[in-house]
């Protein structure tokens, strides 16, 4: 795999990204990879947790002859813009411009070019599928089918369920209810009017991000989508509802593959359900059986004979 540092610009702003290109001749089938919630950089790697997921990935799709873009979020590695002012549909915009961006280069066909998300990316890709700006198909990684406020909610339970130890008894034993506290935070947040707002005195918030998010529903661009469809998510995901992937066959239009990987957690490794085992799970590798789902998807859709023919000539 050969790897370039690259520039965009989305709305008026600097972003910067990897380009992946697979050995041999051009031009190659593309991928945009879109990263999930939080601050995390091209890799979905934060400070405080290390996934290398977009990394490893870009790598097993580079083998099988794609080329590919990760990018920094506003305000994140190297690209420039606040993180914390930025909101769920400047991301989707910023997307829009990775895409085009790789769509442009010389190295690139314009006409297979796909997204892949995870999480938020997944809800972003969902958004791309349905606007005017239409890849050649979308790989839903932990996706939903349903608005983020229900999301939050499905999300908050299942942490509960799964906290063991003394801050599970606590919980289970004092008259504290996170799902109410919860509720709260999103009331307060839905009349807001700032891209920020402290909560607790102490942290700050992405306001406005978290207004698009509850608000968004990703079923609505589904249903108008009509390119190729790839959801995946983790049997043992807590994040999001597996059961969405089912959600989302009647909803899209076009060819749809759904997958609930027995044993897979929202890190994408295999894992115990419960934030609990993540520590341990980051110490693996990305899973192997999502890693040949997602190539060989691609291969299907991009028209593998072609671009193989090319990659060997």
């Amino acid at each position: 795999m050969d790897e370039h540092e690259v520039e965009f610009v989305s709305d008026g702003l600097r972003l910067s990204g990897s380009l992946a290109l697979p050995a041999g001749q051009g031009p190659f089938p593309g991928v945009v990879f879109v990263a999930g919630s939080g601050e995390v950089d091209r890799n979905e790697n934060h400070k405080k947790m290390q996934m290398n997921a977009f990394n490893e990935l870009a790598r097993t799709l580079a083998d099988r002859g794609f080329a590919s873009l990760r990018f920094d979020k506003r305000g994140v590695g190297r690209s420039e813009g606040k993180f914390l002012t930025a909101g769920f549909f400047d991301n989707v915009a910023d997307a829009a411009s990775a895409l085009r961006f790789l769509q442009g280069r010389d190295e690139v066909d314009s006409e297979r070019t796909f997204v892949i998300g995870h999480s938020e990316g997944a809800l972003i890709a969902s958004r791309l599928a349905g606007e005017a700006i239409v890849p050649a198909g979308v790989v839903l990684i932990a996706g939903t089918a349903q608005r983020g406020e229900d999301v939050l909610a499905w999300q908050a339970a299942e942490v509960v369920k799964h906290i063991t130890g003394f801050q599970g008894w606590l919980i289970r034993t004092l008259p504290i209810d996170p799902l109410k506290m919860q509720k709260k935070l999103l009331t307060k947040v839905a009349s807001s009017t700032g891209d920020t707002m402290r909560v607790q005195l102490v942290v700050k918030l992405n306001a406005k991000w978290m207004r698009e998010f509850i608000a968004y529903n990703p079923a609505d661009d589904l249903a108008r989508s009509h390119c190729p469809v790839l959801a995946m998510t983790g049997g043992n995901d807590i994040q999001v509802n597996p059961d969405d992937v089912a959600a989302m066959q009647p909803i899209v239009r076009g060819p749809f593959e759904g997958h609930v990987i027995p044993g897979l957690t929202h890190l994408l490794r295999e894992g115990k359900p419960g934030t609990a085992d993540y520590k341990r799970q980051l110490k693996s590798p990305l899973d192997h059986r999502l890693k040949s789902m997602v190539a060989e998807w691609l291969e299907r859709h991009a028209g593998s004979g072609d671009y193989r023919a090319t990659r060997q000539g």
